[in-house]
């Protein structure tokens, strides 16, 4: 098992015999590295529909719907099953989440957070748990999609086979995307939007290094899903009318709606979160908390349950009035809120594309009510989804290939991108993050994409300052500073008392001024008292104290309270480092071979 946290020194040891040969060609060959991926990708198609299909036997047998059925989308549940199962099994799930609190593990480590701060690493067991608690939670009526799970599992496995094969940090992080890719592939029979999905949520960036490995990885498990039975997520929608003109202004207006709405749903599940997560409110007992509301809510309608796919084909397929397609988008985003926010394990991947519909239809209702305009729809459905699902999940690019390979219209796809691109904009701008991000934002972490700045954080100051810098007590005099420190034989010395407390930094030609006065303490001449590093600080975090202070040097201490000299830190040391470190994602972006593994 890898752990993202650190890897023993036997995973830095490389392997022998037929594996030892077989990571030598994938380290050599971007073809190579292309056909592992697409076993990735075919592994992933293979997990999610094992995935889906107990999901859907669990919707069968708990909630006495048809084989065929989707769980919100069927007609009529009796009212004891929404009310028992979502309690039930938000009561297993919350005595799981307790006992293994309990046991001291970590969250688990996602497919945006491995490839950004961990190199690719990711734990196979934690993924594993992953994807158990997802289906627990679907699959006893969660309003959560499975897409995390999916995700999970894909990725954990490409993880998990690149450190096999100890492959470089940057193939690993390709890895990762791959299996992710493959796994929404997979789910939505959409071989485009799984890569894209890749390129943009969990690598963070497309490069010529990725295209092959991750578009195979798409391809594979698209393919799988199509043989073993065909994918449970296709949505299938009816021809939507031409986009003329004047009509992208509206789709644009609608795309600043849907970024509205997003955000307000994803404050709205950190604060059902921590309204859940009160003294009173016993950890084990939350999410059979959630259940109840959440099944209060489906005794209105199904469509609050699970992810959302039965629904949004009604719903697409169905004529509503704009009073209930206003209330099953209110009951949703609670419902969604509700299960996330108490507990439940899952994404919001699709409820967002449900959430988005739900939208487009009711826009598209109100401007004909008040008759400013006439639109489509199915078109105006369409658009809403792409744009509701950008500013929950990100990945313009990702949600437009999504509605092209739905509806092959490309003009109806440029409407996407126009409004996906200004509701990512806006959530970019006015909130900062997506729903993954944001979650890891609520744990501590400030990254805002899957792009690698794992390998900045790690260069930390500890790693990177002068561990015996030439030094002085702070009580010595001028004169015997001058002895010990003559010209040329430093450019910086730092000050320190009795106790070895850092006191302040001097310069050599500064203190061989020829008009000071030989019997002063060298205390009187130190600068940068107050200006100090920490071993624990990245390179970031040193640059920017740098620069506020333009010192060339800074002192290195053990805590700010003690102050007990460590080391010093030269800027153009820092600098240099950085450059390095920058340069080297620069080649891996492009596709350029790296030193480092």
């Amino acid at each position: 098992m890898t752990s993202p946290d650190g890897p023993s020194s036997r995973q830095f040891l490389p392997p022998r015999g037929a594996l030892g040969r077989l990571r030598a060609i994938v380290r050599s060959s971007e073809f190579a590295l292309a056909l592992i991926a697409l076993v990735v990708g075919a592994a992933a198609g293979v997990m999610v529909m094992l995935m889906s299909r107990t999901v859907q036997w669990l919707h069968v047998l708990l909630f006495g719907i048809d084989l065929n059925e989707r769980l919100s989308g069927a007609a009529h549940i009796a009212p004891w099953r929404v009310l028992t199962w979502p309690v039930l099994g938000g009561l297993v799930l919350g005595l799981a989440l307790w006992w293994m609190a309990r046991r001291g593990r970590r969250p688990a480590v996602d497919p945006i957070e491995a490839n950004a701060l961990h190199g690719g690493r990711m734990s196979v067991f934690d993924s594993l748990v992953v994807g158990a608690q997802t289906l627990l939670s679907n699959g006893f009526g969660g309003s959560v999609g499975l897409e995390a799970g999916y995700t999970q599992l894909g990725s954990g496995f490409g993880s998990a086979l690149g450190a096999r094969l100890r492959l470089r940090r940057q193939d690993m992080r390709v890895l990762v995307g791959a299996g992710a890719a493959g796994a929404i592939a997979a789910a939505f029979a959409a071989p485009l939007t799984g890569a894209f999905y890749g390129f943009e949520v969990v690598i963070g960036a497309y490069s010529i290094a990725s295209v092959a490995p991750v578009m195979a990885a798409a391809i594979a498990g698209a393919l799988v899903t199509q043989q073993i039975g065909g994918s449970l997520y296709h949505i299938e929608v009816a021809t939507a009318a031409g986009v003329r003109g004047v009509e992208y202004g509206l789709f644009v207006l609608l795309g600043m709606i849907c970024s509205g709405l997003a955000i307000l749903l994803m404050r709205g599940v950190s604060g059902v979160e921590r309204a859940f997560k009160q003294p009173w409110i016993p950890a084990p007992l939350r999410p059979a908390l959630g259940g109840v509301l959440l099944g209060i809510m489906a005794l209105y309608t199904p469509q609050v349950l699970s992810a959302g796919h039965g629904a949004l084909q009604y719903d697409l397929g169905a004529v509503l009035p704009a009073s209930m397609v206003a209330s099953l988008l209110l009951l949703k985003m609670a419902a969604a809120a509700v299960s996330l926010g108490s507990g439940f394990r899952g994404g919001l991947f699709f409820a967002s594309l449900l959430l988005g519909a739900l939208t487009g239809l009711l826009f598209a209702d109100i401007l004909s009510m008040l008759g400013w305009a006439t639109l489509d729809t199915t078109s105006a459905a369409l658009v809403g989804m792409g744009a509701f699902a950008v500013a929950i999940v990100g990945g313009p690019l990702t949600m437009s290939f999504l509605v092209l390979e739905t509806t092959g219209d490309y003009a109806l796809t440029g409407a996407v991108l126009a409004a996906s691109v200004v509701s990512s904009l806006i959530v970019r701008e006015t909130f900062g993050y997506s729903f993954s991000t944001f979650r890891l934002h609520l744990r501590g972490e400030t990254i805002r994409s899957a792009h690698d700045v794992g390998r900045i954080r790690s260069l930390t100051v500890g790693r990177m300052m002068r561990r015996d810098p030439p030094s002085i007590l702070a009580a010595a005099e001028v004169k015997e500073f001058r002895r010990r420190y003559p010209l040329g034989s430093a450019q910086q010395v730092v000050v320190v008392d009795e106790l070895g407390a850092y006191v302040g930094m001097v310069g050599v030609d500064q203190l061989h001024a020829g008009n000071l006065d030989e019997t002063r303490p060298v205390r009187a001449f130190a600068n940068f008292g107050d200006c100090l590093l920490t071993p624990q600080m990245n390179i970031k975090d040193a640059m920017a104290v740098f620069d506020r202070t333009e010192a060339e040097a800074l002192a290195v201490v053990d805590d700010p309270d003690s102050r007990n000299l460590i080391g010093v830190l030269k800027e153009t040391f820092a600098i240099r480092r950085y450059a390095e470190e920058l340069d080297q994602s620069r080649r891996e972006l492009v596709g350029e071979p790296v030193s480092q593994d």
